[in-house]
């Protein structure tokens, strides 16, 4: 691509590279600080107006909480009356005696008209002898069994808030409700007070954005919207769940539009209180401003670089006859024909460059000669380079030899009547034979898990009766071939890491099954397992990219070693718990190896 763009540019008229060229340098520029300066701009109006609805959310919630305050205080002062209890506690002989009393109490009367931030007060209780007179009440079964009367009576002196129905005229309130003890568990009153809603809603009229207050059953109890007023949020359309919340600034969509919400509790601690202000504004309003002065910006741009191509092809006309005049020379130059010289015309870079080229035509030819020899002179230095070779393995021992001192051993130790020693060196011996005759060619399973017996037996002679072993290979999976040390590795790796930590002994067990076409693996110890972050670690060493130096057949061997042969799904699988063990599996078919 970079290729193709300098070969466009070398085909280009100088006359048309200028043009271009201050295009770029005005309009590029211009461009960056355009779009850096908008960015800034949107970033500032978004973080402003975010600023000025929180200064909103706070001043709605100071100047609601003022409102709620005053219910508050009053519950506060009523449900320690005496007078109160005694009225409700007294038990009357005739209705006169009720309204002698009632007339005795005007405070309920008195506290809502003297408060505006109140709407209406009522108290409930179970004295049979008082009168309904709308402030007293005698509570019905209904009113009995609803949810707020009843956590009322069960809480005693602690404040709820709730949105709930007036049985007077049917309308629903935000109410403060307070369950008065009047004596006994058996004589208790419930005390409920009507917020002024028509309050909070001119509270809420003064904000620019979109506010609302929510009660913890996402019932709105006042809004800067007349058309939401009593309903619930599920009115607003937010698939993402955001107005739900309790607390915290969130980005979802309302009512289709993206838009910032912001949520903040409303004097949690007044009492068992979950009401919240919801305000939300609609984040294209705030870059509104922002994106008509990105129009104009983009508008001066287009304007001057209008002008700037009018100056400068009148500009680039000056100078691109004598840089046309100069190429054709160069031609001549291409051609072969070194005996031409420019006629020098000025003093300005131009007629610097004239000069600099009649002497750069007399010096071409000793230049050729210095490219040709600093070539020779780089081949000679390959050559040298390319004769390094590398040597290794200048001493070895004969592996004949070490069989042979092996079995001078076997036979001495036999004379000498060291029987299971005999056994044990001649183990190793045919160990040390398989894998010294390992080539890149295949072994079967069962001269695999011949190999694994026998290095089991020479590390149960070492671990005595801390090491058990079994192995169970299935008939038919014994003739299939696989690669060599496949196994073994695995087997070996169970009793280093089985044998950590485990006082009273290891079992390892060894099992091949064949079906379904396939042959699986499955080598277990009961160790001490491997905890979940090493077994993390492990995972990723098994499947790193990378090459690491060193001979060593280990799992990471012979995990690539199965995906090379037989794919990437054929690698090997972990399983292990702390305390409970490592499980090593891996599967194979019984087709072949995978062609490359």
């Amino acid at each position: 691509m970079l290729s193709y763009f300098i070969q466009l540019m070398n085909d280009m008229k100088i006359r048309t590279k200028l043009i271009l060229s201050f295009v770029v340098v005005v309009f590029v520029p211009v461009s960056i600080v355009s779009i850096f300066l908008t960015g800034e701009l949107r970033k500032f109006a978004f973080n402003n107006a975010l600023e000025q609805a929180y200064q909103n959310v706070d001043r709605v919630k100071k100047r609601s909480t003022e409102v709620l305050n005053v219910s508050d205080d009053l519950s506060y002062r009523l449900s320690y009356d005496e007078r109160l209890k005694n009225l409700a506690n007294r038990q009357y002989e005739s209705v006169y005696d009720v309204f002698v009393a009632y007339r005795a109490y005007p405070d309920l009367q008195q506290a809502k008209q003297m408060y505006k931030e109140i709407s209406n007060i009522r108290f409930y209780s179970e004295n049979q002898t008082m009168l309904n007179n709308w402030e007293f009440i005698y509570p019905e079964e209904e009113i009995r069994q609803a949810e707020w009367y009843v956590r009322a009576q069960e809480n005693i002196g602690v404040i709820h808030w709730d949105y709930i129905v007036d049985e007077r005229d049917g309308k629903h309130y935000l109410s403060l409700i307070k369950g008065v003890d009047l004596g006994s568990r058996d004589n208790r009153g419930v005390l409920v007070i009507n917020v002024n809603t028509s309050m909070l809603n001119t509270i809420l009229n003064q904000e620019s954005f979109y506010t609302i207050i929510a009660d913890s059953k996402n019932n709105i109890v006042a809004a800067n919207r007349p058309d939401l007023y009593g309903r619930t949020l599920s009115e607003i359309h937010d698939d993402s769940g955001a107005i739900y919340q309790q607390s915290g600034s969130y980005e979802a969509i309302i009512d289709r539009e993206a838009s910032k919400v912001l949520i903040e509790p409303l004097n949690p601690e007044m009492g068992q209180n979950s009401l919240r202000i919801i305000s939300i504004f609609s984040i294209d309003s705030i870059i509104a401003e922002a994106n008509r002065i990105n129009r104009l910006v983009l508008t001066v741009i287009i304007i001057s670089l209008v002008l700037a191509v009018l100056l400068i092809y009148s500009f680039s006309s000056l100078i691109s006859n004598r840089l046309l005049r100069l190429s054709k020379h160069i031609t001549k130059v291409g051609t072969g024909n070194l005996a031409v010289a420019m006629e020098i015309d000025g003093k300005d870079e131009i007629g610097q460059l004239s000069r600099q080229f009649n002497s750069m035509v007399g010096s071409i030819n000793e230049l050729m000669n210095e490219v040709q020899e600093s070539n020779l002179q780089k081949r000679r230095l390959e050559q040298k380079q390319s004769e390094i070779k590398f040597k290794m393995m200048a001493s070895q021992i004969n592996p004949h030899f070490l069989f042979n001192a092996l079995e001078a051993i076997r036979m001495e130790a036999h004379l000498k009547g060291e029987r299971e020693i005999a056994r044990i060196v001649r183990l190793l011996g045919k160990m040390m034979r398989s894998n010294l005759e390992v080539g890149s060619g295949k072994t079967t399973i069962k001269d695999e898990i011949e190999m694994v017996r026998c290095y089991l037996d020479v590390q149960k002679f070492r671990y005595e009766d801390r090491l058990k072993y079994e192995l169970e290979v299935d008939p038919d999976a014994e003739p299939v071939r696989i690669p060599p040390l496949i196994i073994q590795p695995l087997v070996e790796n169970a009793v280093i890491h089985g044998m950590d930590h485990k006082e009273d002994g290891t079992f390892i067990r060894v099992k091949v099954t064949a079906q379904r076409g396939k042959i699986l693996v499955v080598t277990e110890d009961n160790g001490a397992g491997i905890t979940p972050e090493r077994l993390e670690m492990i995972h990723s060493f098994l499947n790193e990219s990378d090459e690491h130096e060193g001979g060593r057949i280990g799992l990471r061997n012979v995990h690539v070693r199965l995906q090379l042969t037989y794919g990437p799904d054929s690698g090997l699988t972990i399983y292990s718990e702390p305390g409970e063990g490592t499980r090593i599996e891996f599967s194979i078919p019984t087709g072949g190896e995978i062609d490359d």
